[in-house]
């Protein structure tokens, strides 16, 4: 029973996680088409950040590396959308 819930979750989890990304970026490109000033964000750096922390997770625990960098990736965009950058960052 163990193994076909481990099979199920491996094979539905990159779908997931792809649906999930494009939730996102679809939802973020709507909010930015709506509004006349470009907010800045940490998006980008969160991906970065989220797929290096995701391989290294991966690779500790033995997972499917593919797999840590999506949902890092997934992860990363998620909390650096959140995050809004001051006038002064770049």
């Amino acid at each position: 029973m163990r193994d076909n819930v481990m099979q199920f979750v491996s094979a539905a989890l990159p779908w997931i996680a792809m649906g999930i990304v494009l939730a996102v970026f679809f939802a973020r490109a709507a909010r930015r088409k709506n509004k006349k000033e470009k907010k800045q964000d940490y998006g980008s750096e969160g991906m970065t950040l989220g797929m290096c922390l995701g391989v290294a997770i991966a690779t500790a625990m033995h997972w499917n590396v593919g797999l840590g960098i999506s949902l890092g990736m997934l992860l990363g965009l998620t909390i650096g959308s959140g995050m809004e950058k001051k006038d002064g960052d770049e």
